[in-house]
């Protein structure tokens, strides 16, 4: 029998996260590729689906970097190994908090680093995402 090469983690159903919208669609918060961990976008949404920081880009910073941080270590990874972050939020100046933020979680990681401002996220009170590419050490 052939073994899995890659993990699904935590996995749901959209018709849960975006009761407002829709939408039936089967996805995960990360997945364990090889020696590879990509986590999907995290907000300022903890597990049990509260938002944390309605209004606060800085705060809902914080919830999704606690999502991350336990994202990778389920997968068998930590915030230290990130080798990628793609950083998305709704207003230019949500950049100073979001990344004062997120920086404090990185200190000493140096990954590479993408950011970008869009018009909106999936609902309208996030107002940040990040989602990240991490390595298990061998």
């Amino acid at each position: 029998m052939n073994t899995p090469t890659h993990q699904r983690i935590r996995m749901f159903n959209t018709r849960q996260t975006y009761p407002n919208q829709n939408l039936d669609n089967d996805l995960c918060q990360a997945v364990r590729a090889g020696n590879t961990v990509y986590v999907r976008g995290q907000i300022g949404t903890d597990f049990e689906g509260n938002l944390i920081g309605l209004g606060d880009p800085r705060a809902q910073a914080e919830q999704a970097m606690r999502n991350v941080k336990q994202l990778l270590e389920e997968a068998g990874s930590d915030l230290s190994h990130i080798v990628k972050t793609t950083t998305y939020l709704t207003d230019p100046r949500y950049r100073e908090p979001v990344y004062q933020e997120v920086g404090k979680w990185l200190k000493g990681v140096f990954p590479i680093s993408t950011g970008l401002v869009i018009s909106g996220l999936g609902q309208p009170e996030w107002l940040m995402e990040i989602d990240v590419i991490a390595v298990i050490p061998d």
